[in-house]
């Protein structure tokens, strides 16, 4: 079945990032995928987290820095990055912020993010 999704669902969070959900859990119902449009301004980071789903992240402007248990991996415009379920990642931006689409599976949910407290 095709489906047109028209819009997308602004979903709030703490620290002036903006999450628009095209596909997903809020927006289109799928808990299968979802797939988000992401705008960190400068200097944005999150606390750390295990997620119970694969991501992955396309930058389209600035830098998106992601640290994981071998490093720190700095993914600028046109790169992208991938991590699988378990891993513990910490995403965060450069000084010019960061503008990305997320593609998480299977979709997002707070209960599966496990961010540390």
């Amino acid at each position: 079945m095709v489906r047109k999704i028209d819009s997308a669902t602004r979903i709030p969070v703490p620290g002036g990032k903006v999450i628009d959900e095209y596909v997903g859990r809020v927006n289109s119902g799928d808990d299968r995928v979802s797939i988000a449009h992401m705008t960190a301004p400068p200097g944005w980071d999150e606390p750390a987290q295990t997620p119970e789903f694969a991501e992955y992240t396309l930058v389209l402007r600035g830098t998106v820095i992601v640290e994981h248990d071998e490093g720190t991996t700095e993914v600028a415009a046109g790169q992208a990055f991938a991590c699988e379920p378990g891993e513990k990642i910490r995403y965060s931006c450069g000084p010019e912020g960061a503008e990305y689409i997320a593609v998480c599976l299977p979709a997002f949910s707070p209960e599966t993010v496990n961010r540390a407290e």
